[in-house]
């Protein structure tokens, strides 16, 4: 399967490119995740350019242009947020509860403390990498940021389309990153990309989300979540 995916995209990474938007669209396949196979969802899948040796191998993100990862309904939106290395983040509570959002994973570890409802807590994310979000007080509540080195990515909506605006002509790595593909997949599918005036054809990639095991996390003192309040109405009312 590797293999197939790295001709596939082969194929379509030596066509040339033009300069202004790349364009694409995802499609994902041998996924148990009930959003893909009843609803075709394919969102949340990033992808990204890295300069060959460009100006945005020195990028930083604007300080001062904070992005939003929102809490409502025990549900962080979007489930999956892509920003520029530097850009602050803002996790709003919209939900009439307390949240403790955080991250003790690799990436960027933070913990912005229990805080009530109509509150907010900002982070400023420095470093690269793929930061995994949860709560501390709800074990269902998970979220991803994907902090870049680069102004050039994009991040898929429902269809899967995705458009990466305002890209310069030159030479550029292709990077992919979704949640529930394993990492050797993704970096099979890395290839150069040779931006230029003279248009291409809309970029479709395929992503397997075959070896994908969804595993359970704990909170940010290292221990297992207790039982939610649903749990114990479901373990009381089964007696």
């Amino acid at each position: 399967m590797t293999w197939l995916l790295r001709i596939y995209f082969s194929l379509y990474c030596l066509l040339p490119a033009f300069a202004g938007p790349v364009n694409g669209s995802i499609r994902l396949i041998n996924s148990k995740d009930p959003e893909v196979r009843k609803h075709q969802n394919f969102s949340g899948v990033v992808v990204w350019l890295e300069p060959m040796g460009g100006p945005a191998d020195r990028f930083s993100g604007d300080k001062n242009q904070s992005s939003v990862m929102a809490q409502k309904m025990k549900t962080f939106s979007p489930h999956v947020l892509a920003i520029p290395a530097g850009t602050p983040v803002e996790f709003p509570n919209f939900d009439p509860i307390f949240h403790n959002a955080f991250s003790s994973y690799s990436g960027q570890v933070f913990d912005v403390g229990l805080y009530p409802p109509g509150k907010s807590r900002t982070v400023v994310f420095k470093r690269e990498g793929v930061v995994r979000v949860f709560c501390n007080i709800h074990s269902s509540m998970s979220a991803v940021i994907v902090v870049l080195k680069t102004p050039y990515y994009a991040v898929s909506d429902p269809s899967g389309s995705f458009t990466i605006r305002d890209v310069p002509p030159g030479e550029y790595l292709i990077h992919v990153y979704h949640e529930r593909a394993l990492p050797q997949t993704l970096k099979a599918m890395e290839c150069v990309l040779r931006v230029t005036a003279e248009g291409l054809p809309v970029m479709q990639l395929v992503i397997s989300e075959t070896g994908y095991v969804l595993t359970p996390h704990q909170n940010k003192f290292g221990q297992e979540y207790p039982p939610s309040e649903d749990q114990l109405l479901y373990s009381r009312d089964s007696k």
